[in-house]
């Protein structure tokens, strides 16, 4: 028996989401601070920059974690490659060439707790059910997911939506029964989330973090013509077309840039030395 003090009892760490077995607990003030730090951890919790962690209680299931990210694990707990032989070793390693995800994601199966590492992003919870059984996420955003999820490389269908879109030609597909866990620029309060039945949504910019797997994404002129697209301001955009749903960040750092601060050398205004 595993009992875990000033964990769930924790004062500083607030449970913000849960889905099924998988808790979302965020760290209030960063206490781990010195008299250096301190002014820079108090303002830094105020503008909502706070460690979150990812905790998953294991009764008998499996779940694949991106590489790397475990911190502890408690109980009778046992990680394992995933890799079920020689042909699922060379599909997994092709899919993660292609995709840039980790060619080994370790999978984590029994009875007991495991934490993954904190992380200043936000962890976002989707479950699959709700996004017709298939989702395509954006490149590096995978944290964690049900081992009942089929991963895949989802291709992209035509080289104009890889090159002109600013993206590869794979993204990693999650297909089944099951939640997944992502990293995110944006809060799910900033997160917008479109749904289309047999419709269009364009999008100027990468801002799209994941989508249904039963969309076509293409990338289109914004007019009908160039010079309709000359005259809107905007050359090409994102297009995702059909039945499903589009996760938005439009106010993430794919959208908003912050301004590069230019430092310059004090001018000092005084007398000359004689």
């Amino acid at each position: 028996m595993v009992k875990c003090n000033n964990l769930y009892d924790n004062g500083n760490m607030k449970m913000i989401d849960q889905r099924d077995c998988i808790k979302v607990f965020e760290h209030q003030r960063d206490l781990s601070v010195n008299p250096g730090s301190a002014m820079a951890a108090y303002y830094a919790a105020e503008m909502n920059v706070r460690r979150r962690q990812v905790l998953i209680e294991l009764n008998g299931n499996t779940f694949t974690v991106q590489a790397g990210a475990m911190q502890w694990m408690a109980g009778d707990v046992s990680a394992t490659t995933g890799i079920k032989g020689a042909g699922d070793f060379l599909s997994k390693t092709i899919r993660g060439k292609v995709t840039g995800e980790s060619v080994i994601k370790p999978e984590y199966t029994g009875d007991g707790t495991l934490v993954l590492e904190p992380t200043y992003k936000h962890i976002i919870l989707l479950n699959l059910d709700e996004w017709g059984n298939s989702i395509v996420l954006d490149d590096g955003l995978f944290l964690a997911c049900e081992s009942t999820l089929k991963q895949k490389a989802v291709r992209r269908k035509t080289f104009s939506s890889a090159f002109a879109g600013g993206e590869g030609f794979f993204n990693l597909g999650l297909k089944g029964s099951g939640v997944v866990c992502i990293e995110s620029d944006c809060p799910r309060e900033e997160l917008v989330e479109i749904t289309l039945e047999d419709d269009v949504v364009k999008i100027d910019g990468n801002l799209a973090i994941a989508w249904s797997g039963s969309l076509d994404f293409t990338v289109e002129r914004a007019g009908k013509s160039l010079l309709g697209s000359a005259a809107s301001g905007e050359g090409l955009v994102n297009v995702y077309r059909g039945t499903g749903k589009v996760l938005l960040a439009p106010v993430g750092n794919q959208a908003m840039k912050p301004q590069q601060v230019i430092e310059k050398e004090p001018v000092i205004v005084g007398d000359d030395d004689e």
